[in-house]
């Protein structure tokens, strides 16, 4: 009745299809202490149960989730890769390349060492590092062709090799990572919060967002009418912003010279801000200031004239009356402080009258809400690109070298994305688009990978687990303590700023949140968006390097 059951099910592909997704969502929620496996490991976890069991996909269903997992990637990357390079970026390149380069030396080391099959050591360095993007790269260098395999080996064989090993060391990789993070700074001494403070403190001399608030005052004081409009700046937070009435016209404090007795102050802002102007008057309800609609929206940094620039020199809140609530970076939370320096590509969610948001996006970039549709023209033609660059290829000394489907996708994601941020009408993909069809595209892939390594899996571990184990230890623990050492010793960053960029440098969003939470702070993900863009450039090439090599 089972077997029944099971045969039934297998001949359907949607439902294996959504109870595998489904499934894999469930178990990445389930969590052990501080830890959870999150949705890739849930998934690549059902695709093994799955795959023992002899269900399959198709390769074609595979190869899209590949296609548009990598060339999502690649956007995301292309306005924060080139932007990198003009700023502080030599730095982040080096640390990527450091955790890379000892990745593969690792895992070349190991699987010389310990004897692999072809393709297995591709697999742990993939799984070691966590990387998707390595082990995407490393099959697609196999089924392209472009590496020789050994004798007696077909591309099917050394594919499985790929996953089997990938799927094995990927749970030490997840959690030893997640582990190492969380206890070096301990270890070593290091005093994560006490890092960040420090930080942040330099930066922007004490000064934050804090919680915000809306107020209007009449100036009742008869004091306050000699205080010029500078003095009331100079007490200004950096944040807030400020508009007067005065009689039937509304002006912006800037514009003023001074108050005047019976002038009402609206103002929307930090606490501390707000208290402050108590000092003028009464608190009062003014009808004229409220009824210009307030709303909260999202503008993309893409204008020359504001990228480089701290929000201090925008001055954001005096200039437009608006207020930044957030600040995200390649879709992580980056701190908002007044010296916080504006990259390509950045999100800023603001609060303030729509019209006052209309100009800011004209001067700054462009307001998400203008214009909510995807570009799928764009997507759909840079991916075919992308995929026929990858078949391009030069022969060297007999080896065929080219970038394959994976470097090729890979490419023409990151130079629409960067053409994008350069034009804000090309190739239009909205946050919520990009996430979901890079995390889709990315579960579709790992779905595949589960699926295939599941056939084999138990096979496999019975007869070079351990090695197999020992050698992801090996290649998880190696790059961390190379990176750090080089960051420290080499490249002087500060810890809090390191620990976010190694967790970068290994593509691993589960450990910054670890780093997060002991800084208690989001210093961290600048460190992590520093890194990330190179690193999933970097770690691509490594995966067709790691076939060719070991």
């Amino acid at each position: 009745m089972i077997e029944q059951l099971a045969g039934l099910v297998r001949g359907n592909p949607v439902f294996t299809f959504f109870v595998i997704l489904g499934l894999g969502y469930l178990l990445g929620k389930l969590r052990v202490g501080p830890l959870s496996p999150g949705p890739v490991a849930g998934v690549l976890f059902a695709g093994l149960l799955f795959g023992h069991f002899g269900f399959s996909m198709t390769p074609a269903v595979q190869a899209v989730g590949f296609a548009l997992f990598i060339f999502s990637v690649g956007y995301q990357a292309g306005p924060r890769f080139f932007d990198v390079l003009r700023t502080d970026g030599l730095r982040y390149l080096l640390l990527a390349a450091t955790v890379a380069v000892a990745g593969i030396l690792t895992a070349v080391t190991v699987a010389g060492f310990l004897k692999f099959e072809p393709g297995t050591g591709a697999g742990v360095l993939a799984g070691g590092l966590t990387s998707s993007p390595t082990l995407a790269a490393a099959q697609d260098a196999v089924r392209g062709g472009r590496v020789a395999l050994p004798e007696g080996w077909s591309a099917e064989q050394v594919v499985g090799n790929v996953a089997t090993g990938y799927a094995i060391t990927y749970i030490f990789g997840l959690a030893g990572l997640i582990m190492i993070i969380k206890l070096l700074p301990g270890l070593l001494g290091i005093d994560l919060a006490a890092e960040a403070a420090r930080l942040e403190a330099d930066q922007d001399d004490g000064r934050r967002f804090g919680e915000v608030g809306y107020r209007a005052y009449a100036v009742t004081n008869p004091g306050i009418p000699a205080m010029p409009i500078e003095e009331l700046r100079a007490r200004w937070d950096g944040f807030s912003w400020v508009r007067v009435r005065r009689g039937d016209e509304i002006h912006k404090a800037r514009d003023l010279e001074s108050l005047e007795m019976g002038d009402v102050v609206m103002a929307m802002g930090g606490v501390g801000f707000l208290t402050y102007l108590q000092v003028l008057g009464d608190d009062v309800t003014d009808q004229y200031l409220a009824k210009e609609p307030v709303e909260t929206a999202q503008v993309v940094v893409t204008h020359r004239n504001a990228i480089g620039k701290t929000l201090r020199e925008l001055a954001i809140p005096w200039q437009y009356g608006v207020y930044v609530e957030k600040m995200r970076r390649m879709n992580y939370a980056v701190p908002r402080t007044v010296d916080a320096r504006l990259l390509s590509g950045d999100v800023l969610t603001v609060v303030g009258p729509t019209g006052n948001i209309d100009a800011l996006g004209e001067h700054v970039g462009f307001v998400e809400r203008d214009r909510p549709e995807t570009d799928l023209v764009t997507f759909a033609l840079g991916i075919a690109a992308g995929a026929l660059v990858g078949t391009f290829s030069i022969s060297i000394a007999g080896a065929s070298i080219g970038l394959g489907s994976a470097g090729g996708l890979l490419v023409a994601g990151i130079v629409v994305g960067f053409l994008r941020s350069v034009r804000p009408t090309f190739g239009r993909l909205p946050e919520p688009a990009r996430w979901l069809l890079m995390e889709l595209g990315l579960l579709i892939f790992m779905m595949g990978v589960g699926l295939r390594a599941g056939a084999d899996i138990v096979d496999t571990f019975q007869r070079a687990g351990p090695k197999l184990i020992l050698g992801g230890i090996c290649v998880t623990v190696v790059p961390v303590l190379a990176g750090y050492l080089v960051g420290r010793r080499l490249l002087k960053f500060n810890p809090a700023l390191l620990f976010g960029a190694i967790t970068g440098a290994m593509t691993s969003g589960a450990s910054l949140a670890i780093v997060t939470r002991s800084a208690g702070s989001d210093v961290p993900a600048l460190g992590y968006t520093g890194t990330y863009a190179f690193a999933n450039v970097l770690l691509t090439i490594a995966g067709g390097l790691m076939i060719a090599f070991g």
